[in-house]
């Protein structure tokens, strides 16, 4: 039939024909789609699906290689924003076949062409109506139509029926009464609990990438929000971006009850997002709407998503919160910007892409002075630029910019979780501030619930407070909202690491390297864990294997001078000084205390100080300082802090 490359049918034939309709209309199309198996087409639709596989993938990739879409229009259906969106596809592309299934009339925009009425044809291949279907599928395919059809004795939809099982035609209806009544309360994970995965990008371009992504985040952020919900974190969400796993098997690996899957195509000045939620359980669809909008209604469609997942979720929970608005802006070029900014910040690679994302988010600054949100992601990008220079007044001044953009965020959005959050972390950060950054930190705990990024800042800065009770609660949630993001067992391996439970410490930290095997810095912990257990030799492994030298070269230091190789410990901390230079000076103070020098540790804390050295913020719980705990100086120094 000469099909091409086309999605695979469950008979491993490619897919040539997609057929659209109305689910309502299910037992009405099952004899149709048949009609056209029968005449050697491989047909695609939504009864292929296994249950639970994600439905803008599959779909997406059918309808694009489809050489026929058959759209069949009916009352229901001509309300259907899916219908009209694979409609749209097939007209565009030239390869529209239009049926009425009651006589209704299709909506403006495929009036004209010639839609082929099925109302009188009942079920029987010989009428003409479902003739004249044959033939114009057979002119998309270029070949002539097959002979006259037999009447089938049974429906031969392919070996998964919609439930993949073997419901009947006749038994839908009453399999949908029993899906309504089971759609909530369907397995083990709690029934508010959602996933957001990140949106496709339909729009053919990957420079277009960061549309969908930022607008996935914002949406799950708007979830967040809402205290009925828990929802999981960005990282874990974005495991799987670009899974082929379906729905049944992302929720069973994040332990959620609903999925929100997704796509959207930016074009000139017009924005279309398609938005489904399936239930984790069962794999099917629970709601899904499609928005075709001005880009200027982005914001609206973002509640308009936001408020549909709520209503539909928070209807079988406790309470029905309705969503918080976003705190962010009604300025597209503002918000273009910023996640513009957001994407670049979160690849992490260097000075370079963060010098970009402090670009973007001053330009949606530029655009909307009260975009609160953008202030508070300055802040932070300024304080990681802040922290790959030395340090000196040029950090001085990018700290102190810091501060005031979050004090602005926290001004202008005063609801926005981050806005403290990151108020609280530049004062730790610039300032050493470490008694100020208190009261946002708890602001920031207060609102930010459901943010697993807030959550976590908020137990590290307890542990390092000595509050390990709060540390821990805190980062038990952050884990639960967000299973698979590696940073959540790092945080969770330095809280336990500071409470000196240095084998759980190792275990958390080896779960993070195993789902990501380049995060900095987890190595250079490990190390020193195994340190203090006095297990040199995995220690040194872990050491070689780190690839930062702010951990590495201490560890080497410690680790030759316990073995009485007093060249090599001091070589190691040569190469410490030379490398780091005074942005090491909190580390060349571990390796003294360690080294049992005392006086030296002490004088370079204090050097570190009048440095408004970050890693200062770790000394009042630093297992690697214990040897000087007992020095009064020290003692001191913690005091001036702001740690007793």
């Amino acid at each position: 039939m000469g099909e091409g490359e086309g999605a695979k049918s469950l008979g491993g034939t490619a897919t040539t024909v997609f057929f659209s309709y109305s689910r309502e209309d299910q037992k009405y199309a099952l004899p149709i789609i048949n009609f056209i198996q029968e005449a050697g087409y491989a047909v695609w639709w939504d009864g292929l699906l296994a249950g639970g596989e994600r439905f803008s993938q599959t779909t997406a990739t059918a309808l694009a290689n489809a050489r026929a879409v058959v759209v069949l229009w009916s009352k229901t259906s001509i309300h259907s924003h899916w219908v009209h969106d694979e409609a749209t596809e097939g007209r565009d592309r030239h390869c529209l076949v239009p049926l009425s299934l009651d006589g209704a009339i299709p909506p403006l925009g495929f009036r004209q062409f010639q839609t082929i009425d099925l109302s009188h044809a009942s079920h029987d291949p010989a009428r003409p109506q479902i003739r004249q279907l044959i033939e114009a599928v057979a002119a998309l395919h270029d070949r002539p139509p097959p002979p006259l059809l037999r009447t089938p004795r049974g429906l031969r939809v392919g070996r998964r029926q919609l439930i993949a099982t073997s419901v009947t035609a006749a038994g839908l209806t009453v399999a949908a009464v029993i899906w309504r009544e089971r759609l909530f309360g369907v397995g083990e994970a709690p029934n508010n609990t959602v996933v957001v995965l990140p949106f496709a990008n339909v729009s053919g371009s990957p420079a277009q990438d960061y549309f969908p992504d930022g607008l996935s985040a914002e949406i799950r952020a708007a979830l967040a929000r809402n205290a009925v919900l828990r929802v999981v974190g960005q990282v874990s969400s974005n495991v799987f971006k670009s899974t082929t796993e379906d729905a049944k098997t992302i929720a069973r690996k994040l332990g959620v009850a609903f999925i929100l899957d997704g796509s959207a195509r930016l074009a000139a000045n017009r924005v279309r997002v398609s938005a489904e939620l399936i239930q984790g359980a069962s794999g099917f669809s629970r709601w899904a709407q499609t928005f075709d909008r001005a880009i200027d209604d982005i914001f609206a469609v973002q509640s308009e998503i936001a408020a549909a997942v709520t209503a539909a979720l928070t209807r079988e929970v406790a309470k029905t919160t309705p969503v918080d608005q976003a705190v962010g802006t009604t300025n597209i070029l503002a918000f273009d910007a910023y996640l513009r900014g957001r994407a670049d910040f979160a690849l992490a690679a260097g000075p370079d892409t963060d010098h970009s994302a402090l670009a973007h988010f001053e330009e949606a600054i530029a655009y909307d002075r009260k975009f609160g949100a953008a202030y508070a992601a300055r802040s932070r990008t300024l304080i990681a630029i802040a922290n790959q220079l030395a340090a000196g007044d040029k950090r001085k001044l990018l700290c102190d910019e810091a501060i005031a953009a979050a004090k602005q965020s926290a001004i202008l959005a005063p609801e926005l979780a981050d806005a403290p959050s990151a108020l609280a972390f530049a004062l730790v950060s610039g300032r050493l501030d470490i008694q100020g950054a208190r009261a946002p930190y708890e602001r920031s705990y207060a609102l930010g619930r459901g943010d697993p990024d807030v959550l976590g800042r908020y137990a590290l800065y307890c542990a390092h407070m000595g509050r390990l009770r709060d540390a821990e609660a805190a980062i038990d949630q952050a884990r639960e909202l967000d299973p698979l993001n590696p940073r959540t067992y790092w945080d969770i391996g330095s809280i336990q690491f500071v409470a000196r439970r240095y084998g759980d410490a190792v275990s958390s930290m080896d779960h993070a390297l195993a789902l990501d095997p380049r995060m900095a810095n987890v190595n250079g912990y490990r190390g020193y864990c195994f340190l203090m257990m006095g297990k040199l030799d995995e220690a040194e492994r872990a050491f070689q294997e780190e690839t930062s030298p702010v951990t590495q070269l201490p560890g080497l230091a410690i680790i030759a001078k316990r073995r009485e190789n007093e060249a090599e410990a001091h070589r190691a901390f040569a190469k410490l000084v030379a490398e780091l230079g005074d942005n090491g000076l909190y580390q060349q103070a571990e390796v003294q205390a360690q080294w049992g020098d005392d006086k030296a540790a002490v004088a370079t804390l204090n050097q570190a100080w009048s440095a408004r050295d970050p890693g200062l913020f770790l000394a009042g719980q630093d297992p690697l300082l214990d040897p000087i705990r007992a020095n009064s100086d020290f003692s001191t120094l913690l005091r001036n802090l702001g740690f007793h």
